[in-house]
């Protein structure tokens, strides 16, 4: 290795680069990492130095705060190439806000910017290579931190781990997705940590949708803890419904994760005169809707599948298959949202950081 010293970071390039071994067109969704990594510790109530370094594992106490009471959180983002091999990420200040915020909620010290944006754009121009051309190929990019304070007691950690972690990836999900209405159990509760992105909300998920994997969906739309009646996001992503020609999602709130996806598609969506309501639309509204007609689309939004359509759901064993329409919302949002990320269509919003 060599070792090289910048004014802000330090950085340990690796001796030689795995790149050449990796099949870019076949490509398990974050299983392949890059050559390096990012890393920040918190002790002593500050921020050490950043340091840039191989990928490699990394030793941690046993008894770790992250292992007993979950203090973990993390964004998802992505960095994508033009056609001038120009590198770009999509509103990283979003992220990087959000992540502090998910920090506050668990107790945890907020990220500097200069540690969070500026880390990140070069640990990007270290790894650019990897960020391939084309539509369907980005870099994903996961932001975490950790505690890693030793001790049993259940009170905040001292220290704290930040790090940056880079994942060629294409597509999320392939096939169609078939999700199935939470009746019994919840993603987030009132006064809960459901607008952060902590490692444990998604754990807690990972039982009921096994149960739904087994009658055959993919996914399940969840609905609010006390009453089971209003629809609130799909699986791990925010929720769109269109009825007739409007667009229907949830407010954002203590339960609903503030997407930048989704408030992305909403800004796209009224730009192009779609009529956009952010309400809670509830169950029966939706099960009238497709007895009607009138439902027309459901689609899942997020980092990771960008838009994801749902062909139909499942709700108390009835399952209500959606229409094949033209003109489909989904498909129009995600090539307009798309154009702007790859540099193809201006970006007249201001999203686009070049790195």
């Amino acid at each position: 290795m060599s070792l090289n010293t910048t004014l802000e970071i330090d950085i340990v390039t690796a001796l030689s680069s795995k790149i050449d071994t990796v099949d870019f067109e076949n490509l398990a969704f974050g299983n392949v990492f890059t050559d390096h990594m990012l890393q920040c510790d918190f002790k002593d109530n500050a921020w050490q130095k950043p340091i840039i370094k191989p990928y490699e594992p990394f030793m941690i106490d046993p008894s770790a705060k992250v292992f007993h009471y979950g203090q973990a959180i993390f964004e998802g983002m992505k960095a994508y190439k033009d056609e001038n091999d120009e590198v770009w990420l999509f509103r990283p200040d979003e992220n990087f806000h959000r992540f502090n915020n998910s920090a506050k909620r668990m107790a945890m010290p907020e990220v500097p910017e200069s540690v969070f944006i500026e880390g990140l754009k070069t640990i990007l121009n270290i790894e650019k290579n990897w960020v391939k051309k084309g539509l369907g190929n980005t870099l994903y990019i996961r932001p975490f931190m950790i505690a890693i304070g030793a001790g049993v007691i259940a009170q905040p950690s001292t220290q704290y781990r930040f790090m940056i972690i880079l994942s060629p990836a294409k597509s999320y999900y392939s096939g169609e997705v078939k999700v199935i209405i939470a009746e019994h159990f919840s993603r987030a509760a009132n006064g809960g940590i459901g607008a952060a992105k902590a490692a444990g909300n998604y754990s807690a998920q990972f039982y009921p949708t096994k149960l739904a994997n087994e009658k055959g969906f993919q996914q399940i739309i969840w609905t609010d803890d006390a009453t089971h009646t209003k629809l609130e996001e799909a699986g791990t992503m925010n929720v769109f419904f269109r009825i007739n020609d409007t667009l229907i999602t949830a407010p954002t709130s203590e339960r609903i994760l503030d997407g930048v996806t989704r408030k992305s598609l909403i800004d796209i969506a009224k730009k192009e005169g779609i009529s956009v309501e952010i309400r809670s639309l509830l169950v029966h509204e939706l099960v009238n809707a497709s007895k009607d007609g009138s439902l027309k689309e459901i689609f899942g939004a997020g980092t990771a599948a960008v838009v994801n359509p749902i062909v139909g759901f499942s709700f108390q064993d009835v399952y209500y298959e959606l229409p094949k329409i033209q003109n489909s919302f989904a498909q129009n949002l995600k090539e307009k949202l798309t154009n702007i990320q790859y540099k193809i269509a201006d970006d007249t919003f201001g999203w686009t950081v070049k790195i």
